[in-house]
C-alpha cells in the first residue's frame, strides 16, 4: 500500500497528546518532505530515518515520501518520531503489515546505524498509550522507567530491525520488567539523630513534615540550619503510588529518568543562589521543569536565602500557592506540576552573628535591615514557620546521647498525616480557605485567643488561615480531635519572628 499510519505520543509539558503518523508514497521526483510544524530535530530525521533503514538493509522508497505528523497545529521536536517515521516508510513501502501497526504506539531516536536511543518524556506517553488501550514500543534505555507503570504492555528494543522482526511476528519483543519489591523500602538517606541538640527546630521541622508546612530557619553558621533541612525527606510519609508516578513522569521530561530504587522516595532539590529564576521555575524556548517541578511532592530548599536574586524569589509566590506552573511563550504553553514543600535558611545579618552571644556582630542596623530586605513580605507570608536557632553549646555537642532517629519521628509523622488524610483526603498546608475553616474549628477561649494574637502581630488574611492550619497540625500530631489553647500558642508563637 502507499498510505500508512503509525501511532506516536508528542511531549506537551507533563502531557502526551497522541499523534498520528502518516506517511504516502507517491510518484514524482523522489524525496522526503515532513509536515505538521515540526522542529528543526524533527526535520533531520529524514536523513537519520534513510540511513537506519538501509543499514537495516531493507530499501529505501525511490519515490516521493511525505510525511504528516497530525495534529498539523501542535508543535513536534526532539528525535523521539524518528522510529515511526522510519515504520510508516517501510509499512508504506509493503515491507511490513500495516495491520500490525494498529495496537502499537512506537516512541525512539533513530542512530544512523539502526539502533535505538532513548528520548525524553518516555513515562507520560507510556501512561497515556495504556490508557488508550494500546501496546508501546520503546528504546532499551527507557526500560527502567517504562518498569514504573503498572499493568502497561511495554516492550524494549534495542534497534529498529528488532522492532520490524516483532511487528512480523518472527521475534518477539522483551516485556519491560516489572518494579522489584525492594522499591517500596523504607527511605534511606541522612539521618536525624546526627543533629545535636536543636530541640527547638527538631520539633519545628516534625510539624513542617507532618502537615506539609514551609519552613524558614534563621542563624548563624554552623547552628546545623542545612544539616536540619537536609533530613527533613527521612521523616516524610512515603510516596503513594499515583504521587510517585507523577513525580517520574516530571523527571521523564527533564530527562533525568526513574527507576526502582528511586520510587516513592521524595525528591529534595538545593539549587546553588546563582540559579536564574528560569532555571527555579522552568522555562525556554521548549519548555522544561525547573527545580519547582523537580521538588514535586518533595522538597525544595532554599539555602541562604538572602543572597539568591529578589527577582528569582518573588517568581516563588505563585507556585506555592497554587501547586502547579504554568510556562507561556509565544508559540506554546506548558504547565508541570509544583506541590512542593518550601524549606530555607539563612544568617540573620551580612556577617552572620546578629545576636549572637560572642558579640562578634558589627553589622550597623541599616545593613541588617537591607540585608533581611532581599526577602519580599508576601514571600515571608507563605512561610507557616519562622524559626531561630541559636548557636549549639559547647556540652551539646559533646553529648553522648544521640536524638530520636528519623524512623521513630517518621512513624509519628505517618500517623498525623493519615489522619488528616481520613479527615479531608490531603495534609493539613493544602487546605483551602473554606476546608481550614471547617477542619480547624476553635472554642470560644481559643477564638477570643487567637483574636487578640491576630490584632497583636498584624496578621494578614493569609497568615491567619496558616496559623489554623499549622495548630490543626500540632493537634493532630498530639492525636487531638480539636484544637486546644496550647495548640494555638504553639502555632502563634511560628509567626512572632518578623524580620524586617
Amino acid at each position: 500500500m502507499s498510505l500508512a499510519r503509525v501511532y506516536s505520543r508528542a511531549q506537551d509539558g507533563v502531557a502526551a497528546p497522541l499523534v498520528t503518523c502518516e506517511v504516502h508514497l507517491s510518484g514524482g521526483l523522489p524525496g522526503t518532505s515532513i509536515v505538521g510544524l515540526p522542529e528543526t530535530a524533527v526535520k533531520e530525521a529524514r536523513d537519520r530515518v534513510r540511513a537506519a533503514i538501509l543499514t537495516a538493509r531493507f530499501d529505501y522508497p525511490a519515490r516521493r515520501i511525505t510525511v504528516n505528523l497530525a495534529p498539523a497545529d501542535l508543535p513536534k521536536d526532539g528525535g523521539r518520531f524518528d522510529l515511526p517515521i522510519a515504520l510508516g516508510i517501510l509499512a508504506a513501502n509493503g515491507c511490513l503489515p500495516a495491520a500490525a501497526l494498529a495496537d502499537h504506539e512506537f516512541i525512539g531516536e533513530l542512530a544512523l546505524s539502526g539502533e535505538l536511543r532513548p528520548v525524553r518524556g518516555a513515562l507520560p506517553a507510556i501512561v497515556r498509550a495504556t490508557r488508550s488501550g494500546r501496546r508501546v514500543v520503546v528504546p532499551s534505555g527507557n526500560a527502567a522507567e517504562a518498569a514504573l507503570v503498572r499493568d502497561a504492555d511495554v516492550r524494549t528494543a534495542d534497534s529498529l530491525l528488532a522492532v520490524c522482526a516483532h511487528l512480523a511476528g518472527q521475534a518477539e519483543l522483551p516485556k519491560a520488567q516489572a518494579r522489584e519489591a525492594c522499591a517500596d523500602a523504607e527511605p534511606t538517606g541522612p539521618d536525624l539523630s546526627d543533629v545535636r541538640g536543636q530541640p527547638q527546630a527538631r520539633r519545628a521541622l516534625e510539624l513542617a513534615a507532618a502537615g506539609m508546612h514551609n519552613l524558614l530557619l534563621i542563624g548563624p553558621p554552623g547552628t546545623g540550619k542545612t544539616l536540619l533541612a537536609s533530613r527533613l525527606p527521612g521523616i516524610l510519609p512515603p510516596l503513594e503510588e499515583d504521587e510517585a508516578l507523577e513525580l517520574a513522569a516530571v523527571r521523564s521530561v527533564a530527562g533525568i529518568g526513574s527507576d526502582a530504587g528511586q520510587w516513592k522516595r521524595r525528591g529534595f532539590r538545593s539549587p546553588h543562589h546563582t540559579a536564574s529564576a528560569v532555571a527555579l521555575v522552568g522555562g525556554g524556548s521548549i519548555p522544561r521543569p525547573g527545580e519547582v517541578s523537580l521538588a514535586h511532592h518533595g522538597v525544595l530548599f532554599l539555602d541562604e536565602l538572602p543572597e539568591f536574586d529578589r527577582h528569582v524569589l518573588e517568581v516563588l509566590r505563585e507556585p506555592i500557592e497554587s501547586g502547579r506552573v504554568v510556562i507561556s511563550r509565544a508559540a506554546r504553553q506548558a504547565e508541570f506540576p509544583a506541590r512542593f514543600q518550601f524549606v530555607a535558611a539563612m544568617n540573620p545579618c551580612p556577617c552572620g552573628y546578629a545576636g549572637d552571644p560572642s558579640g562578634r556582630c558589627r553589622c550597623t542596623p541599616e545593613q541588617i535591615a537591607r540585608y533581611r530586605a532581599k526577602i519580599s513580605g508576601p514571600l515571608l507570608d507563605r512561610i507557616d514557620l519562622k524559626l531561630e536557632m541559636p548557636r549549639v553549646p559547647l556540652a551539646e555537642l559533646h553529648a553522648a546521647q544521640a536524638g530520636e532517629s528519623s524512623a521513630t519521628v517518621r512513624a509519628r509523622v505517618c500517623l498525623a498525616r493519615q489522619r488528616q488524610i481520613d479527615r479531608a483526603g490531603k495534609p493539613n498546608a493544602w487546605l483551602d480557605n473554606r476546608e481550614a475553616e471547617r477542619d480547624c474549628a476553635l472554642g470560644s477561649s481559643e477564638r477570643a485567643l487567637f483574636d487578640r494574637a491576630v490584632e497583636r502581630l498584624g496578621l494578614s488574611a493569609r497568615a491567619y488561615h496558616r496559623v489554623l492550619r499549622l495548630a490543626r497540625t500540632i493537634a493532630d500530631l498530639a492525636g487531638h480531635p480539636n484544637i486546644e489553647a496550647a495548640h494555638l500558642s504553639e502555632a502563634i508563637q511560628y509567626r512572632r519572628l518578623d524580620i524586617h
